[in-house]
């Protein structure tokens, strides 16, 4: 049995009711700290919808804190949002390469249960959303556990690995393309979509129209309309910046908010 050391560090904040877990598992590289946003008027015994918030390549777990003020965002929307650390190159996902960056595992095994332990949920609306890497990681880990999750976002994300098979430490997750290129192709969010074709699943995704992921983006909402996937994509200027993703989490927020007060 794996041996998971978890530290709690309680260091609320009356001010701006902010949590910090730290975990420690050997499944993963280095301790995960997480930092937990709860509306100021949270009173513990109403269920919270709660976001999961993904940053991108290089990022840590702060990241969302400096790009925007996700305490107010908390209090604004009454949602608690988690930002956890997704390890620099992790992609959100289990590595091929690596037994020690096996993301996947930390997320189900040890964050998720502790979030459900110490907060109270409600289950029927869980979101996910994230920037670049973040934005492959909140559609890849929705796809793959659509039951789990109400909806997912992305904002400028890699929703395709294949046209970056040698770019953001992609070959030391999924190996050489060369050689496994199905691994590739399974595990690029574009090719998951089929995992909620002929559900109510809604998904909300954006990019800026001077980002180099644009196209990938476009491509996977031509792949939502192919397979008649209820998908809002914003297509607007802007590029691969803090301030575009500052003000497209907006949107984010008021698309979650209204399928939690079921407004089509």
């Amino acid at each position: 049995m794996k041996k998971l050391f978890l530290l709690i560090l309680l260091f609320t904040n009356i001010l701006n009711a902010q949590d910090t877990l730290v975990f420690k598992a050997d499944y993963i590289p280095y301790p995960d700290t997480t930092l937990v946003f709860l509306p100021a008027e949270y009173d513990a015994q109403s269920p919270l919808p709660l976001l999961f918030l993904l940053h991108g390549w290089t990022g840590y777990y702060s990241y969302w804190n400096e790009i925007t003020d996700v305490q107010k965002l908390a209090d604004e929307f009454g949602f608690m949002i988690v930002c956890p650390e997704g390890f620099d190159d992790s992609w959100y996902m289990n590595n091929f390469e690596r037994k020690n960056m096996q993301y996947e595992l930390f997320f189900w095994n040890d964050l998720v249960p502790k979030l459900f332990e110490n907060y109270k949920i409600d289950r029927a609306n869980i979101f996910i959303s994230g920037l670049s890497m973040g934005g492959h990681g909140a559609m890849y880990l929705f796809l793959k556990n659509p039951s789990f999750f109400n909806s997912a976002g992305s904002m400028s994300g890699i929703l395709d690995l294949v046209p970056f098979s040698t770019k953001y430490g992609l070959p030391d997750v999924l190996g050489n393309i060369d050689v496994n290129p199905q691994r590739w192709e399974n595990n690029s969010t574009i090719n998951m979509l089929k995992n909620i074709e002929g559900t109510d699943r809604r998904i909300i995704f954006d990019c800026g129209t001077e980002d180099f992921a644009y196209d990938v983006n476009y491509r996977f909402y031509e792949r939502c309309r192919e397979l008649g996937i209820d998908a809002k994509f914003i297509s607007q200027p802007g590029n691969h910046s803090r301030n575009y993703w500052k003000n497209s989490i907006i949107d984010h927020l008021h698309f979650f908010n209204s399928l939690v007060n079921g407004v089509k």
